[in-house]
């Protein structure tokens, strides 16, 4: 991956159903985290960490984005409280496969159905938490596994460059 890319436009539903394109990337940084409200153990503890990492770096208009791998199950209600567990400010998104299916190639994730015996099944996905500066350009990937304070001082370090340029 060579930094930093634009991101692609897509279109999804946030957690009150409102669409969420690209243009809600514009004009604040934001940090993307790509996982599913049945996960039993990543997306749970990378959400804590990116709560603690937000209040820690207090990087002016951040935004901290949830977008489901998982749209059969993550409704927007349900992303929305998922999310809004771990900081009442993250944003859940979630839509149909096509468009999850954009989002993802968007970022250059990647999210594969794994059937469980019983008729069930999980999502193996990427774990990297993606930093895009206000122009709605990725300009960091992050990596489990996640260190929160070193995190929060890289973001600090990062914010004079993640504002709006022309």
């Amino acid at each position: 991956m060579t930094l930093p890319w634009k991101v692609a436009d897509f279109q999804l539903t946030d957690h009150e159903g409102h669409p969420f394109t690209a243009r809600q990337l514009q004009g604040r940084p934001s940090l993307v985290f790509f996982g599913f409200t049945h996960c039993p153990d990543v997306c749970p503890t990378t959400l804590a960490k990116l709560a603690q990492v937000k209040n820690a770096a207090a990087v002016p208009g951040l935004q901290v984005l949830f977008v489901t791998v998982d749209p059969q199950r993550d409704t927007p209600a349900l992303v929305g409280k998922y999310a809004h567990a771990f900081d009442p400010e993250f944003i859940g998104l979630t839509g149909d496969p096509k468009a999850l299916e954009k989002m993802l190639a968007a970022f250059k994730v990647v999210a594969l159905r794994v059937d469980l015996p019983g008729g069930d099944y999980t999502m193996d996905h990427s774990a990297a938490v993606f930093l895009v500066d206000a122009n709605a350009r990725v300009v960091g990937v992050f990596t489990p596994p996640f260190d929160t304070r070193r995190f929060a001082q890289d973001l600090k370090l990062a914010a004079p460059h993640l504002t709006a340029r022309s």
